[in-house]
């Protein structure tokens, strides 16, 4: 069975042979880029009017089992690109461990700093691929919050569609540090997807914000694993994709920056004793 797994996560011809190319990947031009984005926005925002026209007392729709289905299904996908990720960086280390130690590179030197002239070709970019792919299905979150909420987010919107273009520059420049980067997001995207199937079946919820804490633990590892490739890029000559990987680290940033500040006014308003309904809700939306 292992055998199996292995094969066809890291050893199949399609993952073997993979080139991030026009002729031979969906969805890789800067045109499908920016129209999929553009039509995601656009989308979300009629949707959101045209409810909140058509049901002025903003009473949710009822969705049925769909969140809890998605989410079930986003489990599995991030669980398979994990494991297909970790798979076949394995063989990629495997496979070149003997060219590294002419040039006195690590591993952990690879997986945070592609050489020079790395193409966007082979098994870790094909699940990079699948990742990117993937970015999409998150986006369904942004529905179901409208449905069922009749509430449309500027930063989930935002995050979102930030999220699919940086995958995009990943493979577009053979971005350093994407195989951490994958390897962190999918895992506990399993944990944050595998919660929320638990609480859309019925099941008792956490007693704090889970889904908003991983994100800041996610957020916090990315930040410290970007000074590590900044650090390699000086001292080993070049990290293959800088220039993506520093648009990257400013919205990496950013976007932490958000979250944090968020925390920090919802925790300052329970200490003085001052309720503020309208944050602790928003706080409690964002884990569902």
């Amino acid at each position: 069975m292992i055998h199996i797994v292995r094969y066809y996560l890291s050893e199949h011809p399609c993952v073997v042979n993979f080139r991030w190319s026009h002729s031979q990947s969906w969805g890789n031009t800067w045109f499908f880029l920016f129209t999929s984005i553009a039509a995601y926005v656009i989308f979300s925002l009629f949707l959101h009017l045209f409810l909140c026209l058509l049901f002025r007392n903003r009473s949710p729709l009822p969705l049925g089992p769909i969140p809890a289905v998605h989410s079930l299904s986003m489990v599995l996908i991030s669980l398979t690109i994990f494991t297909g990720i970790l798979l076949s960086a394995a063989a990629e280390i495997r496979e070149t461990r003997w060219f590294w130690r002419r040039n006195k590179t690590t591993t952990f030197q690879w997986l945070l700093c592609f050489p020079l002239g790395t193409r966007p070709s082979g098994r870790v970019f094909f699940w990079s691929y699948i990742f990117y792919l993937s970015r999409f299905l998150h986006t369904l979150r942004t529905f179901f919050s409208i449905l069922r909420r009749r509430r449309l987010s500027f930063f989930q919107l935002f995050n979102h569609s930030i999220l699919i273009f940086m995958s995009f520059l990943w493979l577009e420049f053979s971005q350093s540090f994407q195989v951490l980067a994958i390897l962190f997001t999918t895992f506990l995207y399993s944990v944050v997807y595998g919660y929320r199937f638990w609480t859309a079946i019925g099941l008792p919820s956490a007693s704090f914000p889970f889904v908003v804490s991983c994100r800041i633990l996610l957020l916090g590892c990315n930040v410290v694993c970007h000074v590590g490739v900044l650090l390699l890029h000086f001292m080993k000559g070049g990290c293959n994709g800088i220039g993506a990987w520093v648009f990257n680290s400013v919205l990496n940033a950013a976007i932490l920056f958000l979250f944090l500040n968020f925390y920090v006014k919802v925790h300052l308003k329970n200490r003085n004793g001052v309720k503020d309904t309208e944050m602790l809700d928003s706080l409690k939306n964002k884990d569902s």
